[in-house]
């Protein structure tokens, strides 16, 4: 069997089509990042954190300001302990407050973060002390059948 030059071109160009693919595939899964800029670590504990995954984004304004390092149960507390990649250029004041929150309605969960009006800011192993924890959709719904349930046993009870 002879081999010719365009072979192994088309080989070539069949390995370097499903690298392509591959990476594409695990950049938008947000299971691949590349970090070249430096970073800072800090701290959040949250009551529940919903479906919040490790390599989340974090972001501030709509801009992706850092990403979910880990997440631990801090069997003392009985809260959700999670560990923040910040990039330095971002720099938040310690008075900062941390949202879990929801792109779309039954999108993926991400942390959001506001501003605060200290004039010190997050420095490497700070913990922000002011979280909201994610909101659940089952816990929505029941809340609010229950509030219609109630209702209609009261306006049962005044016939």
């Amino acid at each position: 069997m002879e081999r010719s030059s365009k072979d192994v071109w088309v080989g070539l160009f069949v390995l370097l089509g499903a690298a392509a693919l591959l990476f594409l595939a695990l950049k938008s899964a947000n299971l691949l990042s590349f970090q070249w800029t430096p970073t800072y670590q800090v701290t959040a504990r949250f009551d529940n954190i919903g479906g919040l995954k490790p390599k989340a984004p974090i972001k501030s304004s709509g801009v992706v300001v850092g990403h979910v390092a880990a997440i631990r149960f801090d069997d003392k507390s009985y809260q959700a302990s999670v560990l923040l990649q910040m990039d330095r250029r971002y720099a938040f004041p310690k008075d900062s407050t941390l949202k879990i929150l929801t792109s779309g309605l039954l999108g993926e969960q991400y942390v959001g973060i506001e501003a605060g009006a200290e004039s010190d800011n997050l420095s490497e192993g700070d913990s922000i002390s002011q979280t909201q924890s994610a909101v659940v959709l089952e816990n929505l719904i029941s809340q609010f059948l229950y509030s219609k349930a109630a209702d209609g046993q009261s306006s049962g009870a005044n016939k």
